[in-house]
């Protein structure tokens, strides 16, 4: 088994989906753990339940990743309560439509401030932290989208492309303070996220088979990869993109 015993970790829109199942993950491994998450509170304060009967600690935000000072406030009152804040896990994110020649600005500009902007917010304001500790470990959630592209979905895709450019930077960046900085990249995932696709059982059945393993893979599948990276097994792995997508894109991030 992992352990992160002593580790203190932020997951970004740990409320529900990969994020939940990582806040639970870590948590049995030894962690405690900050969520933020945007709406649905009660949602949240089931995760902190769940933390806390695994016996850790659970601290919970709300704040929009597109809103800089609400997530320094969140950082700051984490490292006021623990001291300590090591482990960051950028995986809130929001996944919208978008028709080239017909694009919705409101809806380009609120996804490029969520899935790009938020991510530099949140990492920007943990790292001077690590730095002072001399180590830190960032991993960001992002998409095979940002590997091979989507259609309708273009400026997601672009977004998380952005997050593979970001993670190979800050990787060679930051490694001189002992801060490793990876990606982990899913496919379909079978989360609140993929529910309006999957509400057509003929549509979730083509995925399915899309898929080379022939199966669409519940949040803790992910979840896994990610407290991965986060242990001393993924010690010499910095600037990676970590593809789980049951084999349905074979190639680099």
């Amino acid at each position: 088994m992992i352990r992160l015993d002593g580790r203190k970790a932020l997951i970004t829109g740990g409320s529900r989906g990969i994020g939940r199942a990582a806040a639970l993950l870590f948590a049995r491994a030894g962690a405690d753990v900050a969520i933020t998450f945007v709406n649905n509170r009660e949602a949240a304060e089931e995760v902190r339940a769940g933390v806390a009967a695994l016996g850790r600690e659970c601290l919970v935000y709300q704040a929009g990743m597109a809103d800089k000072s609400a997530l320094d406030r969140t950082v700051g009152d984490i490292l006021g309560r623990w001291g300590e804040l090591d482990t960051l896990v950028n995986n809130a994110g929001i996944w919208t439509y978008l028709e080239m020649g017909r694009m919705d600005e409101a809806v380009y500009r609120e996804t490029v401030a969520v899935n790009i902007d938020g991510v530099f917010y949140a990492t920007n304001a943990v790292v001077p932290r690590m730095k002072d500790k001399g180590r830190g470990w960032i991993i960001n959630v992002t998409s095979t989208a940002g590997v091979r592209g989507e259609a309708l979905h273009s400026h997601y895709a672009a977004s998380k492309g952005a997050l593979h450019a970001l993670t190979k930077s800050l990787a060679v960046e930051l490694a001189p303070w002992g801060i490793r900085v990876n990606s982990v990249a899913p496919g379909w995932v079978d989360t609140d996220m993929s529910t309006p696709s999957f509400s057509d059982p003929g549509f979730k059945e083509k995925v399915r088979q899309s898929i080379p393993l022939k199966r669409i893979p519940p949040a803790e599948d992910i979840a896994g990869p990610i407290l991965f990276l986060a242990s001393d097994l993924a010690r010499h792995i910095t600037g990676e993109i970590v593809n789980v997508n049951g084999g349905a894109v074979l190639c680099g991030g």
